[in-house]
């Protein structure tokens, strides 16, 4: 990852002396001011947890094993003409009784991994980068906990499915996952040989993700799911370094995700059309920002990239940012669940305001929630930690 150092004013000296600073110093928003107070008072709190992985949880409906994933499609109920038949959906209402257990631990994951790193890029102290490794090797390495690379039953569906494509959007919460880990190679805690088990782990998940009939449908799914498809293999090919994958991104972005699925306006019409217009068009724009991040390169910046009818990031960032300061602007209907918790921190308008030298996107990102602890919004918050995103100079 080249291009996508955060043009932001970064005013702490990390890892082995570096400093932090802004190319070209086009803002002077001090990102590592904002984010110590909250990095420091979790990580206090995480260095006393211990990993917690699937294996900790098991459904009696998965027929999977204790180191497969499970989870159950958000929109699918008991049928009322026929309770103990096959679930029926009813879109944009989320059913209490699913099982979430292994997605609770991945986001608990993720934000562990989040916070540790942070903190430690901010002390340098490897005390944090110690207890982060452990949970990379609890979740990756060690045989009795790990999981296993692959994702054969997500989101199924009693009566109907044991899994579904649409289960590989789940795992966007190994995102950070992954950036943690990358930037946790530069230190000693990391030994070289854990290095290489974890990321042949995100290796054997992105091939799969690339040859199983459940990764490929995704990966042309003509919605966020696609989008997110790309942020989980944009941030694994990072990892282990993956230039043609990352190529393949790039293209992807371009063709499909501005030009094929963007409108004049900027929006997301298969995102504006669902029962839950707000918050999916919040989580889609996300998800494309954390793309642009991870994929774009020194001289193919998917932040720049706009088509001749002005289609691209700027715009989509520009549709969205006026109803995030003012939600009662918002011209749909208002989402059927969950109206009153977004908007968070979304990272669209802290990417867009670092990219644009756009301190207005930066103010209002500021504005809002870091640490939501409703389930929902966190299950479609894959990046909640700025630190991750910031290269070393």
């Amino acid at each position: 990852m080249k291009h996508n150092d955060m043009k932001v004013q970064l005013l702490i000296v990390v890892l082995a002396g570096c400093v932090l600073s802004g190319i070209g110093g086009k803002t002077d928003f001090d990102i590592v001011a904002v984010e110590k107070p909250r990095i420091m008072e979790k990580a206090a709190r995480y260095m006393n947890e211990a990993p917690r992985t699937l294996t900790a949880d098991h459904c009696e409906r998965s027929e999977g094993g204790i180191h497969d994933f499970y989870s159950e499609g958000d929109y699918w109920w008991p049928d009322p003409k026929n309770p103990d038949g096959p679930y029926v959906r009813r879109d944009g209402q989320t059913n209490p009784a699913n099982f979430i257990a292994h997605r609770q631990s991945m986001i608990r994951l993720s934000d562990m991994i989040g916070t540790l790193v942070s903190a430690y890029r901010i002390t340098g102290e490897e005390r944090y980068a110690d207890k982060a490794v452990g949970h990379l090797k609890a979740w990756f390495v060690d045989d009795a906990t790990r999981m296993n690379p692959s994702l054969l039953y997500g989101q199924a569906i009693k009566g109907c499915h044991s899994g579904r494509s649409i289960g590989v959007i789940d795992t966007i919460h190994l995102v950070e996952v992954a950036r943690g880990a990358k930037l946790l190679c530069a230190s000693p805690s990391f030994a070289k040989q854990d290095q290489a088990a974890v990321k042949a782990w995100f290796c054997d998940y992105l091939k799969w993700l690339n040859t199983h009939p459940y990764g490929l449908k995704e990966k042309q799914h003509p919605n966020n799911h696609g989008v997110c498809w790309s942020l989980q293999a944009a941030a694994f090919a990072d990892l282990v370094g993956d230039a043609e994958q990352l190529e393949w991104i790039r293209n992807q972005f371009k063709t499909v995700y501005v030009d094929g699925m963007m409108n004049a306006e900027g929006g997301f019409p298969a995102e504006l059309k669902r029962t839950k217009p707000y918050g999916y068009s919040l989580f889609v724009l996300d998800a494309m920002a954390g793309v642009a991040q991870l994929a774009s390169s020194e001289d193919d910046n998917l932040w720049t990239f706009q088509l001749a009818d002005g289609r691209g990031m700027k715009l989509g960032v520009g549709f969205m940012a006026p109803y995030v300061r003012d939600k009662s602007a918002w011209p749909k209907e208002p989402d059927v669940m969950y109206w009153d918790e977004w908007p968070v921190r979304h990272p669209f308008l802290l990417f867009a305001g670092s990219e644009y030298a756009d301190a207005s996107y930066l103010e209002t990102w500021k504005r809002f929630e870091a640490d939501p602890q409703t389930y929902e919004v966190l299950r479609n918050l894959p990046i909640r930690h700025p630190l991750l995103w910031v290269d070393a100079q």
